[in-house]
């Protein structure tokens, strides 16, 4: 269960960033009221997560499943430049997900 904890957590910390861009900082209500819910959800899920998974995994999963998401949405819905060279480093950090839930079990 940790682990759709996380995914989850995840998914949200990506939906919090982009509410950030459209709270304008902080100075729109509703947008800044649906991202303040959303950290506070993801944070919530990201400790129950926790209780599971280790720390450094559980920080480190959380953080690369909003950074890789996010940078696709820009790439996607934000006309944010989206070549080569960031597509595999987007690629990169995935991979990096992935080993650490392969390979952090293995060893533990």
């Amino acid at each position: 269960m940790g682990w759709i904890y996380l995914l989850i957590a995840g998914l949200l910390e990506c939906l919090w960033a982009i509410g950030l861009k459209y709270s304008d900082g902080f100075t729109r209500f509703w947008p800044s009221v649906i991202t303040a819910v959303l950290i506070v959800v993801s944070l919530t899920l990201l400790s129950f997560a926790m209780r599971t998974i280790p720390v450094g995994t559980a920080y480190a999963v959380w953080s690369g499943i909003g950074a890789s998401a996010l940078a696709l949405v820009g790439v996607l819905f934000m006309q944010e430049p989206g070549g080569l060279i960031r597509m595999l480093c987007i690629g990169m950090i995935i991979g990096g997900v992935v080993g650490l839930k392969l390979f952090g079990e293995a060893s533990a």
